[in-house]
């Protein structure tokens, strides 16, 4: 089973629990106001690879993982390429590896409940709490990261939510409710990250001849980061 990937980091640390192997595939349908990797969107770009022998690359590095460490699948969007990182992670289990998936939660298919069956853990993002601002800021319904939520509840898949920070769109008390109300309400949610937004990547929009939306949105400062943390206590 081959698919095609945009870059692989060998010893991640925020890609889930522990030290992982983070293999970032390639291919994006969603066009996220706040994305960072606006070079991962082309389907037909990156770098084709086979999926046993990135699981073989990854045992390399298994003495690193230690307890809690493992394999993450991000991203571009995996779920684009399900089938692919279904084989990868079923490799990686093979060879002892947890796995961890990185999504938008905007897929579900049948392909895409294959490969949650392989899945040790879900990081995923709930960018924002209203259909109005997911439709213009994402290009789905909020709908979809919800059913997909449902579906790993259902199949008892910890899931850990993550929300990106952005300054006059989801840095609200609202914002923290709503992730407050789908921890409680989904007893696989074990934990919420927030994650500030940054434009660190205005250098990867303008190399490549794209405008970057939330050029003009500030990153949050560290106390606000913090004030929204206490709120989900």
């Amino acid at each position: 089973m081959k698919g095609r990937i945009h870059s692989i980091q060998t010893l991640g640390t925020l890609d889930g629990p522990g030290v992982r192997f983070v293999v970032f595939t390639q291919g994006c349908h969603l066009r996220c106001g706040c994305c960072h990797n606006p070079d991962t969107w082309e389907p037909t770009a990156g770098k084709e690879v086979d999926a046993l022998e990135l699981a073989q690359k990854a045992t390399r590095y298994r003495t690193y993982f230690g307890k809690e460490g493992g394999v993450t699948a991000s991203g571009g969007e995996p779920l684009l390429q399900a089938d692919f990182v279904a084989a990868f992670f079923a490799q990686c289990h093979e060879r002892g590896m947890n796995t961890c998936l990185d999504t938008s939660g905007s897929l579900l298919s049948d392909s895409v409940k294959a490969l949650l069956s392989h899945t040790d853990r879900v990081l995923l993002d709930i960018k924002y709490s209203t259909d109005a601002q997911y439709r213009e800021f994402v290009g789905c319904s909020l709908e979809k990261p919800l059913a997909f939520l449902t579906y790993l509840n259902e199949h008892r898949i910890p899931t850990t939510l993550r929300q990106v920070i952005i300054p006059g769109l989801n840095d609200n008390a609202e914002s923290m409710a709503f992730l407050k109300q789908l921890r409680d309400r989904h007893a696989c949610v074990d934990g919420i990250e927030l994650l500030p937004f940054k434009k660190i990547c205005q250098t990867k929009y303008d190399a490549m001849g794209l405008m970057f939306s939330f050029a003009d949105r500030p990153t949050p400062s560290a106390e606000k980061m913090a004030e929204l943390q206490a709120q989900l206590h």
